[in-house]
């Protein structure tokens, strides 16, 4: 083999794991180097998802689409449109196998992601996962020991914590600008898409998850779901969902498939200031409120108003408009090539499929509080 189509390979050496959680020390197999100048990405899945994985993986300037996989030839003959040079084949598991292949994207049904990407690890290929990343979080954990014993990079894509918006608020709430955080409340709720394979939690509540992961850097101790499937033979399509934090702070998401329109909307409240999250607006999509409430416990004003209300500036700040999608596809690239620990990580990942398995657990039990293992703050 020539040297540029070699796998190289760096000593053993000690990696972080968990960009939001606690910063623990695991010891990795070798690291894989990339083989190339350019890194040959294959994507499985051209159809929901998918078109916007290549369509971003195009645009990177060290990486390109090498081969993209779908059962259906319809959607690969619209590939091969859009992007002449691109390889399309029906078979996933010969473009895994393919050594040309350094990183494998995976955009399938979620009951198909713990196959196909421990296919791709024991091949030796760089992993990034739709969310969720798996069914169950024993098929996560199984993954993310995969990937640290082979020394390869494993990706979940949680979009969100890429965006310019969740940026700022997660700026903001670290360096304490809004001071104690008192709660986070939000509305997810559009009519369909109806899932087959997830229900509403894992499809649009999984978003409000990585969100209060990586702005708070809190994991909360206890879910309380209710939620309902109004049609036999389908997942839960309504859900409500509470989550409880050791420190007193509070999150609250509303999602449903059975919402005459489209909602995306975060509060989030501080004794100090007050964050609004439109997704939906076409500018200034997130606005800083200087409001609040003061109360005072002295006993010498028994008599007079116990809380007062501040009313001060609003204001929208300036936050990157950088496509999400794009920003992350640099940033997977980088860490395959750096060896850094992606944002969104398996130990990531692994957490947002624990909160799914929690809250599914008490929206069928009718709102019986789940507990959670208590994880340590960074």
């Amino acid at each position: 083999m020539t040297a540029n189509t070699e796998k190289k390979a760096a000593k053993p050496r000690k990696k972080t794991i968990a960009a939001n959680g606690p910063a623990t020390e695991v010891l990795s197999g070798p690291r894989v180097e990339p083989k190339r100048e350019t890194l040959n990405i294959g994507v499985i899945g051209y159809g929901y998802w998918g078109p916007n994985l290549v369509r971003n993986f195009a645009e990177l300037s060290d990486a390109r689409v090498h081969t993209v996989a779908d059962l259906n030839p319809k959607s690969l003959e619209v590939v091969k449109k859009r992007f002449p040079a691109t390889n399309v084949t029906t078979d996933a598991q010969a473009m895994i196998r393919d050594p040309e292949i350094d990183a494998v994207a995976i955009a399938t049904p979620v009951s198909t992601h713990f196959s196909l990407a421990m296919a791709a690890l024991k091949a030796g290929k760089h992993v990034w996962l739709e969310k969720p990343m798996t069914e169950t979080s024993m098929q996560a954990r199984a993954l993310i020991e995969e990937a640290n014993k082979r020394g390869l990079t494993l990706h979940v894509d949680h979009t969100f914590v890429y965006t310019g918006p969740v940026k700022k608020m997660r700026e903001m709430v670290q360096n304490g600008d809004l001071g104690k955080t008192l709660y986070y409340d939000s509305t997810r709720i559009n009519l369909g898409l109806f899932q087959r394979d997830v229900n509403v939690i894992a499809d649009l509540a999984v978003h409000d998850f990585s969100i209060l992961d990586y702005v708070f850097e809190q994991h909360p101790v206890a879910v309380s779901a209710s939620g309902i499937n109004h049609y036999p033979g389908t997942p839960e399509n309504l859900a409500f969902i509470t989550l409880f934090y050791e420190t007193g702070f509070i999150a609250h998401v509303n999602v449903s498939w059975l919402a005459p329109v489209k909602v995306r909307s975060i509060l989030i409240g501080g004794t100090e200031k007050m964050i609004t999250f439109d997704e939906l607006q076409p500018s200034e999509k997130l606005k800083i409120y200087d409001k609040g409430v003061s109360f005072t416990d002295d006993p010498a004003k028994i008599n007079e108003m116990r809380v007062g209300y501040r009313a001060g500036d609003m204001w929208a700040p300036k936050v990157d408009g950088s496509e999400a999608l794009l920003v992350e596809g640099k940033h997977f690239v980088d860490c395959i090539r750096t060896g850094k620990t992606p944002i969104s990580n398996g130990e990531f990942g692994f957490r947002m499929v624990e909160l799914i398995e929690a809250a599914t657990a008490s929206m069928r039990g009718r709102g019986e509080t789940i507990h959670l293992p208590r994880k340590s703050s960074k």
